[in-house]
């Protein structure tokens, strides 16, 4: 990336249109794609060829990586190895997270 692009508040990718349970496009940087989900999938997704990792920005929800479970909310930092399964599971109604996934895909 050339520049600084200006900041993406949590107001304005609310406003973003997106599909009923799938994440929007913020930006894209060679290998680092940064998304935005308000109230994401329930359950298990499918998993993806890539690191990723979510910052929690509003509402709360339990994380499942694997068989792991952990309650979540706001300013938490989650993780998912590339090929993990993993999901949202109890979402609030106004849950929503950033997404990064970045990295090679493999």
């Amino acid at each position: 990336m050339n520049r600084t692009p200006a900041p993406v508040s949590l107001a304005a990718a609310l406003a973003l249109p997106r599909m009923p349970g799938r994440s929007t496009e913020i930006l894209i940087d060679g290998e680092m794609e940064i998304r935005f989900a308000a109230k994401p999938s329930n359950g298990p997704q499918t998993p993806h060829p890539r690191d990723e990792f979510y910052v929690v920005a509003r509402g709360s929800a339990r994380y499942r990586v694997e068989d792991r479970i952990s309650a979540v909310g706001p300013g938490d930092l989650l993780f998912a190895a590339a090929h993990t399964p993993h999901g949202f599971e109890d979402t609030s109604d106004d849950f929503c997270v950033w997404v990064v996934f970045y990295g090679p895909r493999r």
